[in-house]
């Protein structure tokens, strides 16, 4: 018997989304929020797992967009947890911080302001999720949605053990000088064709930063007609191509580097 905890509720639009992936004959996906802390500041995660798993399984941590923990890494996680995934979707924020409208840029520019501060939560979020019973430690990946997508670009230039990491509609940020050279992951970079955020010029400069450091297995693919934000069910800059293709794209890839 398959049984599902999701709490807390998705939106219809999300709850649509999650229903195409399918759960395994005998999963009992389970869904909880986790606090945990950041140099003293609470914060509050979701993680999702089949608890009929009797293995150490490959985990896969989320990193939301600037509305903070929500609908859609809450839904990424529950589809990442069918596919027999233990994924956490970390709080970058602090708990309770949850901005919408116009506070929400606002918040996001203080970490955008402060890479390092950036960097550390994303590990905090790790260290948490690679601590789990349920774990196993040596295959990690991170993925991201908008902000997200930059946190785990981020990351990965600290040199963190992950296996792959993975941006969705992200911001790309070269850096000069550059320290692309600590990246150990493999790089997954999906991003919209028609997105303001991430014009042509900033995908170049994002490229050439990884081409001068040859040793980084790095693939960038963008979407046709996709904008900013393209894999959020229920908004008007949702594409429902993109995002299938994109949710492929990742499903492929976590399947090579856990291989």
């Amino acid at each position: 018997m398959t049984i599902e905890n999701p709490s807390p509720a998705l939106s219809p639009a999300h709850q649509a989304l999650l229903e195409q992936v399918p759960i395994g004959e005998h999963s009992v996906i389970d869904a909880e929020v986790v606090d945990y802390e950041h140099e003293g500041v609470p914060l509050e995660g979701y993680l999702a797992r089949d608890v009929q798993a009797d293995d150490r399984r490959p985990a896969v941590l989320i990193l939301h967009d600037w509305n903070g923990v929500g609908d859609n890494v809450r839904m990424r996680a529950q589809m990442l947890a069918r596919r027999g995934y233990v994924a956490f979707a970390a709080d970058l924020y602090g708990a309770g911080v949850r901005p919408s409208g116009e506070e929400a840029p606002k918040v996001a520019g203080r970490y955008y302001r402060d890479l390092d501060l950036l960097r550390s939560r994303v590990a905090a979020g790790f260290s948490r999720l690679q601590q789990h019973p349920a774990v196993d430690p040596a295959r990690l990946a991170v993925i991201g949605y908008c902000f997200g997508g930059t946190a785990a670009l981020e990351f990965a230039r600290t040199g963190a053990p992950a296996r792959g990491v993975v941006s969705f509609h992200g911001g790309l940020i070269a850096h000069d000088p550059s320290d692309a050279a600590a990246i150990a992951a493999s790089l997954l970079v999906l991003t919209g064709g028609s997105d303001p955020a991430v014009p042509d010029d900033a995908v170049a400069a994002f490229e050439n930063e990884l081409r001068a450091a040859p040793h980084v297995d790095w693939q960038l693919t963008t979407y046709s007609g996709a904008p900013h934000a393209f894999t959020i069910p229920g908004t008007d800059r949702y594409r429902p191509l993109a995002d299938a293709r994109s949710w492929r794209a990742l499903v492929c890839f976590l399947d090579e580097i856990f291989a």
